[in-house]
């Protein structure tokens, strides 16, 4: 089967797609993939330099959840409950 001209280039334009969808997709859909492929390498370095990481929350309703299973400590360093005394309540 012979390949088109423009295949793995990026559409120009198209009517219905720029009525439905919003200029920053757009922006990433006319990217060639090379293009896309660095541009998410780039937001992943900024996601990791603004704190985020891959650790998953837990899901209490998993299958897999192991409710007594002992997580690492908060990201920041801190705990992430407070525990409050009561006396003579």
């Amino acid at each position: 089967m012979p390949e088109k001209p423009d295949a793995g280039l990026p559409p120009t334009r198209s009517p219905a797609l720029e009525a439905c969808v919003e200029d920053e997709v757009l922006e990433w859909y006319r990217m060639a993939p090379q293009e896309r492929w660095a541009e998410s390498m780039r937001l992943w370095d900024t996601f990791f330099l603004l704190g985020g990481d891959l650790e998953t929350e837990p899901d209490s309703q998993s299958p897999f959840n192991d409710a007594g299973a002992r997580r690492s400590g908060s990201p920041h360093g801190r705990a992430g409950l407070r525990s409050v005394r009561r006396s003579g309540v």
